[in-house]
């Protein structure tokens, strides 16, 4: 008997490129090789103590079962108080969404409200994984492509013309994955009016990087600036980067009331609820001391700053400074069409990360995953030490090339 095939909505979605990447170099690891590991999507630091010192009292105290679908009523009300904090807007407790990750919630208001043929708009560079839940949903991903020219960012002109009766929802990702891009708020403006004209549109805004920001006060939202799109736009953030919690598994979505019906309702029958230790870890979180965090985005921010320096003037490539995140977009169109030593051309951005890999033992992301061909990606969520030593052999297979 032959194997039972898949669902077609499983054979038009791709892996996980990043992490695709993330497992390879642990492949490589456990084969003994010495690999510089610069793809990772996730903070060097360690969770820290009064967050993990909650979830083992939570734990002592029995606190092991299930809990509400939508989290407890005080992970909610912590979520509550930083959206009230973070974006001036209010919302109830029935209308924010805990999940097993901002991931989760965004997969699952996609489940909840794109049909087949319904359009999802998606500005390039993007995270690997928004193409990918439109399609395994039944919709249709609309890829904007938002060069270096406009900082990689949608600019009103192109959201209007992206617009038909089709689109169900624009996804905002700022500070961005993989390019730290982050809007402004005349930027913003600009969008909202073009939102405005267009009810049928919703917004959702992925903020997970919104507190690892190099600017001054705090990063541009668009409900901050347009207040009247809120009943539109779905936020998600959760702890994962701004705590260093990705382990952890915890997200969250504040929207209407309905959107976040329909998300507990697909929740109630996939994981029931997020894991209740980790909700209480969550809390302390978002509730306690908040200095861990201007300390770990002054350390990002002397990395990106050291690794800028060290690349700067590599014949072939350039860098966009990021304005949040811990990535950099790397532009390497100046190696396509150059030959290794063995004699082999490198066409294309991910030939080059291969080679980088093979020669150098350097692991990055090339761009063509988020979109953007002639780019790669690199974290600076490691060791200054490490990123000394990966510019140098950047450097190097750059020099290589011929």
């Amino acid at each position: 008997m032959s194997a039972t095939p898949t669902a077609r909505r499983v054979d038009r979605i791709q892996p996980s490129p990043s992490t695709a990447a993330a497992q390879r170099v642990r492949e490589l690891k456990a084969d003994g090789h010495e690999i510089l590991d610069l793809t990772v999507g996730e903070p060097d630091f360690d969770t820290p103590e009064h967050i993990k010192l909650a979830a083992i009292e939570a734990i002592e105290r029995g606190e092991t079962k299930y809990t509400p679908v939508n989290g407890t009523p005080e992970l909610r009300e912590a979520i509550a108080a930083k959206l009230a904090q973070r974006h001036g807007a209010h919302y109830s407790h029935a209308r924010i969404a805990v999940g097993g990750g901002a991931k989760q919630v965004i997969f699952l208001a996609l489940m909840a409200t794109v049909d087949t043929g319904d359009e999802v708009i998606v500005p390039a560079p993007y995270w690997v994984s928004y193409p990918d839940m439109v399609l395994a949903n039944d919709g249709t991903p609309v890829v904007v492509e938002c060069g270096e020219d406009s900082g990689f960012k949608l600019t009103a002109q192109q959201l209007e013309s992206a617009i038909t009766a089709r689109t169900r929802w624009l996804i905002l990702n700022a500070p961005s994955n993989p390019t730290g891009a982050a809007y402004t708020e005349a930027e913003l403006r600009s969008l909202a009016d073009v939102l405005l004209a267009h009810p049928h549109v919703r917004v959702l805004t992925d903020e997970i990087y919104d507190e690892i920001w190099y600017g001054t006060g705090q990063a541009p939202t668009l409900v901050g600036v347009e207040p009247r799109l809120q009943e539109r736009v779905l936020i998600t953030n959760g702890v994962s980067k701004t705590y260093a919690m990705t382990g952890w598994r915890i997200g969250y979505g504040a929207g209407p009331a309905d959107l976040i019906g329909a998300i507990n309702k697909l929740q109630s029958q996939i994981s029931s609820c997020p894991s209740s230790v980790s909700q209480a870890a969550a809390v302390a979180a978002l509730t306690g001391k908040q200095d861990f965090i201007a300390e770990m985005v002054e350390t990002y921010r002397g990395r990106r700053d050291e690794l800028l320096r060290a690349l700067d003037g590599v014949p072939g490539i350039s860098c966009t400074t990021p304005q949040g995140g811990f990535y950099l977009f790397v532009n390497c169109t100046g190696l396509l069409g150059r030959r290794t030593p063995q004699g082999a051309e490198i066409s294309t951005d991910e030939e080059f990360c291969r080679y980088l890999l093979e020669s150098q033992q350097v692991a990055v992301i090339h761009g063509a995953a988020y979109g953007s061909p002639g780019h790669f990606r690199i974290s600076f969520a490691t060791s200054n030490a490490v990123l000394r030593e990966a510019a140098a052999r950047v450097a190097r297979a750059c020099a290589e090339l011929s």
